[in-house]
This record gives structure tokens, C-alpha cells and sequence, in this order.
């Protein structure tokens, strides 16, 4: 009998287990967040990386943590959910907040 062959993981399933394992409180900041800050045209949504991660810290999250656990690595979950999500951060010779952009996705 042979041992049954590991697979490899698939991009579902990432998001899965990141939305089974990430507290609930990331996903309640990125949630109001994008409530916040969702303008009535039903465009595109911008997440300040700064701002989500206070909201987070004030929901009772250690920011370290965050940073070391890859808390803020909510994109694919968000895909699943129907989301366009891209991230964008400054470049060693740039000066901006890094930010998350949410947009209706043409799948969902």
C-alpha cells in the first residue's frame, strides 16, 4: 500500500484557512473600514494600512502580531468574498501610506 501523495494547497483553500485562522477582529477592521469608507458612486475603496492596523490595536490586537502573523495578508479572503483587492505600498524611494484598494470584482 503506498502512502497517499500530498497535493499541493490551492488558492481557495489559502483563503480558507486564513479566514478559519485570523482572528476576527482583522476581519471586523477591514469590514469597517471598507463601510467607512465606501463613497456612494460604488467605485473604488481605499484602506489606509496605518488606519486598519490602529483599528485593529484598539479591538484588542497586539500590533507586533499582526506584522509577525500576516494578519494584514487579507487579500485572497476577500477575493473569495467577491472583491478586486490589489495593495500597494511606496517604494524605498517613495513617501506614501501603503494601502489596500477594494473594487467590485468583474466575477462577482
Amino acid at each position: 500500500m503506498s502512502p497517499e501523495r500530498i497535493k499541493p494547497i490551492s488558492q481557495k483553500e489559502v483563503a480558507n484557512e486564513k479566514q478559519r485562522l485570523f482572528p476576527n477582529e482583522v476581519f471586523e477592521a477591514f469590514n469597517e473600514m471598507i463601510i467607512q469608507n465606501a463613497g456612494g458612486g460604488g467605485g473604488q475603496i481605499s484602506v489606509d494600512q496605518g488606519e486598519v492596523v490602529k483599528l485593529m490595536v484598539k479591538k484588542g490586537l497586539n500590533r507586533d502580531q499582526i506584522f509577525k502573523n500576516g494578519w494584514l495578508d487579507v487579500e485572497d479572503v476577500y477575493r473569495k468574498a467577491g472583491w478586486k483587492v490589489e495593495y500597494d505600498k511606496p517604494a524605498y524611494n517613495e513617501d506614501y501610506s501603503a494601502y489596500f484598494i477594494f473594487s467590485r470584482s468583474d466575477k462577482g
